[in-house]
């Protein structure tokens, strides 16, 4: 069994990518991405799985384990052959998009590549319409794969690998038995890899079951503590990333500035806006020659520029004292890259601010970052209106101050004349007008201070001591035609639907289950898409086919009174008290 640490000393540090038995395509992928320096888990994992072995990998979220199966199974793939080659499951349909976006970025120099996502809560046209044109890659949720499997709309015939990506998380979301029938319904002959943050029994056993002598990689994760760089995270939409940025600019105290983009174009969108917001700033990306970036990093180390814009890559080894933030506007692929751009503050002593942008499912790597670095990020806070206005009439008074000390002979010979023209006009007033121009026209006070899809979660609803059921005005009940008699558990139903119509289990309610149908409280007011995603629904090879609960109640001989039913409720319960899926 082999093991890494993510602390940087010695022991652990990686080579590159190039010393990975890696196909050249693949390599001239990562090199575009930005990918330097292997982590731990792809440095262990690549050459077992480049050489066809399967393989067990315990790794926590965020360590890069996409890149650890994607990279090696891609560099062996036919994109002549359409014909699905490899199969991903994930636990939900977030993480099986993610997992699709990011080989779709690993396969990008490979001609025809296709990959595509299935999951529940969307129509099967789509995903009917792909499958019948012919992919390479699929990624998706047990519970959806299974069902292409049984309409016959997914061949596996020509399948070469099989990836179980976070099977911890299946497990503990009732899709164990859906993984073991599609390990059932898989071909033989294939090479299989499992990945898992925990090695709970039941995921061993699935392991020494279907696994044929694997490789064993087990990466344990320490926390790498940085006292002196105070580490935020703000929530917010896509669109907002541009306008949240700005509004950081003029809030926060800082010396310089270091932002992190993802790709080598959005570093260049990102400064066109800062200068055209009047800020001094420059890119620093893989498309620059090694002198030009060498000047940049010596501007800013000087103090004549204030802000770089760069890429990972570009970043490597950058050591400039005075930056003060650094700021994630694309978060990173994984905990290590995190903890490699935060380290560019807080240097030589000095204190810094890591401030992290958090859209969609990055949520998943936010809870990456505390989880390893077993850290507290805390939510950024704007100031008040108040607070920011202040704030930026002393940033305006010292842009003044710094104007005085320049030479501005040419420009009082030009306001004297205006002056000696127009005697009536106070000099304040024409100092006003000029800082008018300057503003463009815009307000200088803002009336309120910038929101952002940034609040927190509210409260779930509570239950009474005891267990007892208390009805929650925010919530309705709804009928489903699967029931004991199918075999379906509470647990099934909790998985089913976090997983294929996104519902957070902290918004599922009760749920009584009898013989031929159930009833479940979910909240009042959901969106059509979202309930007629629900009636999409299967479970156990049933169609839930859900409805608006009218008072039908249930026939006595299906009724489960008593203790039975109270001991169901309490394991429903305790399934939803878990972790909500990311």
């Amino acid at each position: 069994m082999h093991e890494d640490n993510l602390e940087e000393n010695p022991q652990t540090k990686t080579g590159g990518f190039l010393d990975l038995p890696l196909s050249p395509v693949i390599r001239e992928a990562i090199e575009k991405i930005g990918y330097e320096t292997p982590s731990p888990i792809q440095e262990k994992a690549i050459p077992y799985l480049a050489e066809g072995r399967d393989l067990l990998g315990v790794a926590q979220t965020g360590t890069g384990k996409t890149a650890a199966f994607a990279l090696p199974l891609l560099g062996r793939l036919d994109t002549k052959l359409r014909a699905p080659q490899i199969l991903c499951l994930a636990p939900t349909r977030e993480l099986a998009i993610q997992v699709a976006e990011a080989i779709e970025s690993f396969g990008q120099k490979m001609q025809g590549l296709r990959v595509l996502p299935i999951y529940g809560g969307t129509e099967y046209g789509g995903q009917l319409r792909s499958l019948k044109k012919g992919v390479h890659v699929v990624v998706g949720t047990p519970g959806r794969v299974m069902d292409h499997i049984k309409r016959g709309t997914l061949n596996l015939e020509k399948l070469q690998a099989l990836v179980l990506d976070e099977a911890d998380e299946m497990l503990s979301m009732g899709f164990i038995e859906d993984v073991e029938w599609l390990l059932e319904h898989t071909p033989k002959e294939i090479q299989t890899a499992l990945f898992s943050a925990t090695m709970p029994r039941p995921i061993r056993n699935l392991s020494e079951k279907y696994l044929n002598d694997p490789a064993e990689v087990t990466i344990r994760l320490e926390a790498k503590t940085m006292p002196n760089i105070r580490q935020r995270y703000l929530k917010l939409r896509q669109a907002e990333k541009s306008k949240a940025l700005k509004s950081l600019l003029e809030i926060e105290s800082y010396d310089a500035v270091l932002i992190f983009a993802r790709t080598k174009v959005a570093t260049g969108e990102i400064v066109e806006r800062l200068l055209a917001q009047g800020y001094n700033a420059e890119t620093l990306n893989g498309d620059m020659s090694q002198s030009l970036r060498e000047k940049t990093v010596a501007r800013l180390k000087s103090g004549k520029l204030d802000i770089i814009v760069a890429t990972d890559v570009a970043a490597r080894g950058l050591d400039v004292d005075r930056i003060s933030h650094v700021v994630n506007y694309d978060a990173p692929f994984d905990v290590e890259s995190y903890v490699h751009r935060i380290g560019r503050t807080g240097r030589a002593g000095r204190t810094g601010d890591a401030i992290l942008f958090v859209c969609g499912r990055e949520t998943r790597i936010l809870s990456a970052v505390q989880h390893t670095l077993k850290i507290k990020c805390e939510r950024y806070e704007f100031p008040s209106a108040e607070e920011l206005n202040q704030s930026k009439q002393e940033t305006f008074f010292e842009t003044i101050d710094k104007s005085l000390e320049k030479d501005l002979s040419e420009y009082l010979e030009i306001l004297g004349e205006y002056s000696v023209n127009n005697p009536e006009t106070e000099p304040l007033k024409i100092a006003a007008a000029l800082a008018y121009l300057g503003a463009d026209g815009k307000p200088f006070r803002i009336k309120e201070a910038p929101k952002f899809d940034n609040s927190s979660r509210k409260e779930e609803r509570q239950r009474k001591p005891g267990g007892k059921h208390e009805v929650d005005p925010n919530f309705e009940t709804f009928r489903i035609e699967v029931g004991l008699g199918n075999g379906v558990q509470k647990g099934d139903l909790v998985g089913a639907l976090a997983n294929e119509a996104g519902l957070d289990p902290r918004n599922i309610g009760r749920i009584q289950l009898f013989q031929d149908f159930g009833l479940i409280d979910l909240p009042k007011g959901m969106p059509k898409e979202i309930f007629n995603c629900l009636k999409k629904i299967w479970v156990r090879g049933q169609k839930i086919d859900i409805s608006r609960d009218r008072g039908r109640p249930p026939s006595r001989k299906n009724f489960k009174r008593g203790k039975q039913f109270s001991r169901s409720r309490k394991k429903a319960s305790q399934h939803r008290k878990g972790p909500p899926p990311e």
